[in-house]
């Protein structure tokens, strides 16, 4: 049903639990990659059903703009974006968008943006009352009531963030981890601490690009985030950090950043991800996903395993 190449035994072999959440696929597709999960239904030959959950873009408590052009720009083996969080608000994502989605098909997970923890603490509260799986914590917002700092690298702020969101539902709480900060295991104990039901790890990395004829920034914010396939190695150690302080919590961990083909989804597995999150790929080959589990079950059946729960954090250190 999911993909004419591969059977129902297949099918099972992929499925996996994230945070109690039934995937049917490891596969996650990452927030403000896919709209409101609308975008990629459009694409011919594929189909929500191939992965096992659809991240929506980060929302906020009121509708945004964005910020001014030019918001993407493509660097070598990546992409820098600073969209600006462009949402039409957290009550019209509610009333409006998910009742156009169809949950049959796969999980959708919110992802909750904000300026202050009052701010996420209200979102949270709004999707509490709707029909999505669970929500994402986008802490990589900069605090207005402290100057501007990133929530995501402080840890207090970050635990703060999260347990003002415990508060008002009982959904799954997945904290989206930000790569700049000094101590990411540190952050991660703290937001087990406050709550937390599982970790997406990671955003993106803070990056520029100059052009050196006006010598000014080709991003209109000055800054944006860096994804795509350069920042996989960063990814990959920042998964197996995390990994040692979730792994006796039980905490699961959608591994993410420069995803594009079965074998770096595999690797993720093997640093302890649960999931694996696809994004950027998805804009020059939106058909990724099916080759990516067809070749994890690939590989499953190579290495005489029967489910992808026995990758996950089987990674061997050297000694």
């Amino acid at each position: 049903m999911t993909n004419p190449a591969l059977s129902n035994d297949d099918l099972a072999m992929l499925a996996t639990d994230f945070c109690g959440l039934n995937f049917q696929t490891p596969l996650s597709l990452l927030s403000g990659c896919v709209g409101f999960g609308e975008e990629y239904t459009r694409v011919k030959g594929y189909s929500n059903r191939d992965v096992g959950a659809v991240c929506l873009k980060g929302t906020t408590l009121e509708p945004r703009l964005g910020n001014k052009p030019h918001r993407v720009y493509e660097t070598p083996m990546g992409m820098l974006n600073a969209i600006g969080l462009q949402n039409p608000g957290a009550r019209h994502v509610v009333d409006e968008i998910l009742p156009t989605l169809d949950f049959n098909e796969t999980r959708f997970i919110a992802n909750l943006s904000g300026s202050t923890i009052e701010e996420y603490a209200e979102v949270a509260r709004i999707f509490d009352d709707s029909p999505i799986d669970a929500m994402e914590i986008n802490i990589s917002c900069p605090n207005v009531k402290e100057g501007g700092v990133a929530f995501g690298n402080d840890p207090d702020m970050s635990a703060r963030v999260v347990a003002a969101c415990r508060k008002v539902t009982k959904k799954p709480i997945i904290t989206k981890l930000s790569p700049n900060q000094t101590d990411i295991a540190e952050n991660a104990r703290r937001c087990i601490e406050a709550g937390t039901d599982g970790f997406a790890v990671i955003n993106t990395l803070m990056g520029m690009a100059i052009d050196i004829e006006d010598r000014s920034p080709i991003i209109g914010n000055n800054q944006g985030g860096l994804s795509g396939p350069a920042i996989k190695p960063i990814a990959l150690l920042k998964v197996h950090q995390v990994y040692q302080v979730c792994r006796g919590h039980g905490i699961p961990i959608i591994g993410q950043g420069g995803v594009t083909t079965a074998e770096d989804a595999i690797e993720f597995l093997i640093a302890g991800a649960t999931s694996v999150g696809v994004g950027t790929a998805l804009f020059y080959d939106p058909l990724v996903c099916k080759k990516i589990n067809a070749g994890i079950v690939e590989y499953l059946k190579r290495h005489d395993m029967s489910t992808v729960s026995q990758l996950s954090g089987s990674l061997q250190l050297n000694t």
